[in-house]
């Protein structure tokens, strides 16, 4: 390793400790004394992926992640929440093992994930990554997640819609206020 000081190639190291995803060694000189830190982590190999018009991109969670912050920007989910589902994606596609990944397969990932996550969300990044044609494509996928909403929400999620206007849509009827 070469000091930054001096440029000396002889150092030994004092301290090392494991951090996220590699090791921290704070090195010490042996020709001027001084201290500096290096980090060594494990590079994946590179991923790329295919795009609809055949063109192969290299993966970057810099632009998955902004793909779903746009999704879910303004809903009430927990911190760090979307950090985890980039990187429980990206440490899907890694396990694959594949050089390359189609980008309908990565847009897939995210919709199911999302899907999990927040409802809104879900719709908001379907309507962008199915680039729906109509409004009636679009209320045919809001229609299929309103139907899958039978149960009352356990792990926290609000719901699609308010319980008054889920109650018009099921029963074609709206109920009578009082």
């Amino acid at each position: 390793m070469r000091c930054p000081y001096c440029g000396s190639d002889s150092s030994r190291v004092v301290d090392s400790r494991d951090v996220n995803n590699g090791v921290r060694r704070r090195r010490q000189c042996l020709g001027c004394s001084s201290r500096f830190t290096t980090y060594e982590r494990v590079l994946p190999a590179s991923l790329f992926v295919i795009k609809k018009d055949r063109r192969r991109e290299e993966f970057s969670k810099e632009k998955l992640l902004a793909g779903i912050r746009k999704a879910c920007e303004k809903r009430p989910l927990p911190a760090g929440a979307v950090d985890r589902l980039a990187d429980d994606i990206e440490a899907e596609l890694y396990q694959v093992g594949k050089a390359e990944v189609a980008s309908a397969v990565l847009g897939d990932m995210v919709m199911k994930k999302l899907k999990e996550l927040d409802n809104i969300a879900y719709i908001r990044f379907a309507s962008v990554y199915r680039d729906f044609a109509d409004i009636t494509d679009f209320k045919q996928e809001v229609d299929t997640l309103v139907s899958a909403e039978t149960a009352p929400h356990s792990d926290g999620q609000l719901p699609l819609l308010p319980e008054e206007r889920s109650g018009v849509l099921a029963g074609g009827r709206r109920r009578r206020q009082r």
